[in-house]
């Protein structure tokens, strides 16, 4: 949406603030405690929800229910909800469900306002960690137990220099998971289980890639944002939009992005 006013924009940041402040509590008196795990797949398969999931977005969607009325909203676990105003609200309380049952802190609960045209202000947030990474509207910066800073991805460097992530090594299909290895096998190091915190630590500066497969729209949308407002770049796999979902690259500058898209566009099918 263009036109937003600076006051607009800040009214969205202390909004997406809140909602922020407020899925921390709800998924932090669930961590490492005994919780209710469902499986939302088929037999055969492992997508886990929740207690902690649901009521950090219905704590989210209550709040914009009374500050945001005509915003949209999407949600992982709620779904859809139609809006009026040209501004959709797009939520996943915890991204990376596994790692937050399995005790692991790099979980994070991503928070975004989106138009037409994609993500303009997002939040990576670790309530373990109590790291926030925000991008959007001209600010990007990280305020955690290390104080506050801005933030900037890393400067230019070889392929072969690179670090590179992705949550599962298996990375989506036969095919996809070809691709993505043709790529990490030319980078100095590759590792695995992030999660969305991945996107926070190209967003920091520390390492140079992510790549990953068969993505949603809410796993998406705050990551390019705190990504792209660091310096960052992130596409599909054929270097389009990626908000979306499915195959993202999420570089820490153009120079590395197009090294590694060179390799990941030959992926077919």
């Amino acid at each position: 949406m263009t036109g937003l006013s600076k006051a607009d924009q800040t009214s969205l940041i202390d909004v997406a603030q809140a909602l922020a402040d407020l899925a921390r509590p709800e998924t932090l008196r669930f961590f490492r405690n005994a919780l209710a795990t469902d499986n939302k797949a088929g037999p055969g398969s492992f997508d886990p929800v929740t207690e902690a999931d649901r009521a950090a977005e219905a704590a989210m969607r209550d709040h914009l229910a009374k500050v945001r009325p005509n915003d949209g909203i999407l949600g992982e676990e709620f779904g859809s909800l139609a809006g009026t105003s040209g501004l959709t609200w797009v939520l996943d309380p915890i991204d990376g469900t596994r790692g937050y049952i399995s005790g692991t802190p790099t979980w994070g609960v991503l928070i975004s306002v989106a138009d037409t045209s994609g993500p303009l202000f997002g939040i990576i947030d670790q309530p373990y960690i109590g790291e926030r990474f925000c991008g959007g509207f001209g600010r990007a910066d990280v305020t955690g137990p290390q104080g506050g800073r801005p933030l900037k991805t890393h400067a230019p460097r070889a392929l072969s220099d690179a670090i590179v992530l992705s949550t599962f090594p298996e990375v989506g299909t036969a095919v996809e998971r070809a691709g993505f290895h043709s790529v990490a096998s030319q980078a100095k190091l590759t590792r695995y289980g992030m999660d969305c915190y991945g996107y926070a630590l190209v967003a920091s500066g520390q390492v140079d890639l992510v790549i990953e497969a068969g993505l949603q729209p809410y796993d998406v949308h705050a990551p390019i944002a705190v990504v792209t407002a660091a310096g960052g770049i992130v596409t599909d796999w054929r270097g389009g939009p990626a908000h979306h979902g499915g195959r993202i690259i999420a570089a820490a500058n153009p120079q590395v992005h197009a090294e590694a898209l060179a390799i990941l566009g030959q992926v077919d099918g």
